[in-house]
């Protein structure tokens, strides 16, 4: 299984041959650092959502219940699914969801494993921004042999905080301004560097970190002390002739990488985006934002 840490895993139902999840679209306020909050929108108490993991031939029903002020929708980013379950119903035959109402979206997974998003796409520059999204896994079928002993997905996301001077970090509950540019919380899987969570491993294992952007910007999400070969993008593997070496991966919006790595170089090494404002919170001077390590002896 993929470990998305600090975010659950998305439990289903089986029923009929088919899985059932439920996802509640919700006001969620979200801590971003010990004491620092913000007031956002997320998924079943989470920002990003919980993880959905699924395999290759599964039929799911995904209902979505909006608990927002106002519609919304869910679009399964990457997915090869029918047009009216696509979830853009300002363009599209997909329903849009009001208040106090559910859509049962149902579709078989037909793509191969790979790593994907799942995002709002109704009012989409408002409800993404403020946080609406999660991560969407299709996983090898489990009789085939791991070539990876930890596996690992990280959600890029990044938020506009009003109410606070720049340079200043003042505990408290913040609301977000999701139509803004001027951007000063950079997260990963929805919290903020000395508070986000360790990646920890074992020297001698093969590690596999995927990535995601839900955010606007690009980011350059750089690791420490080792080399990394790209394995995926966009849930689409390179055969292995098409890999190749990195150690900084350019992560654009809406984009997922798989990447993978050996551990052979203990130590605590930083893994982070390398544009150097979005390492700091809200312009402060010490470590922060989209900041996290791997670690181990």
């Amino acid at each position: 299984m993929v470990i998305t840490p600090g975010i659950p895993n998305l439990p289903y139902v089986m029923k009929d041959g088919m899985k059932h999840f439920t996802l509640v679209a919700e006001p969620v306020t979200q801590q971003l650092l010990p004491g620092l909050y913000m007031n956002g929108w997320g998924y079943n108490g989470n920002i990003p959502g919980p993880t959905i993991q699924v395999f290759h031939g599964d039929r799911v029903n995904i209902r979505v219940y909006n608990k927002l002020p106002e519609p919304t929708s869910v679009h399964w980013h990457g997915l090869d699914v029918p047009n009216v379950m696509d979830g853009v119903p300002e363009v599209e035959p997909s329903p849009r969801i009001d208040p106090n109402h559910y859509f049962d979206y149902q579709f078989k997974i037909t793509n191969p494993p790979g790593s994907h998003m799942y995002h709002t796409h109704y009012h989409t520059a408002k409800q993404e921004m403020m946080g609406l999204g999660g991560t969407f896994i299709i996983l090898e079928p489990p009789q085939k042999q791991s070539v990876v002993q930890r596996d690992y997905f990280i959600m890029l996301q990044e938020f506009a905080v009003i109410g606070l001077k720049e340079g200043t970090l003042v505990p408290g509950t913040y609301n977000l301004d999701p139509m803004s540019h001027d951007l000063n919380f950079f997260t990963i899987n929805g919290r903020c560097f000395p508070y986000t969570l360790p990646l920890f491993v074992n020297k001698g294992e093969n590690i596999r970190i995927r990535i995601g952007n839900l955010g606007m910007n690009a980011h350059p999400i750089h690791l420490h002390g080792h080399q990394f070969k790209v394995t995926a993008t966009d849930g689409n593997s390179f055969t292995e002739s098409n890999q190749y070496l990195k150690n900084t991966i350019l992560v654009g919006a809406g984009e997922t990488y798989d990447t993978q790595f050996f551990t052979n170089n203990p130590g605590v090494w930083p893994l982070h985006c390398h544009i150097p404002h979005h390492i700091s919170n809200n312009s402060t001077t010490n470590t922060g934002g989209m900041f996290t390590t791997v670690v181990y002896k």
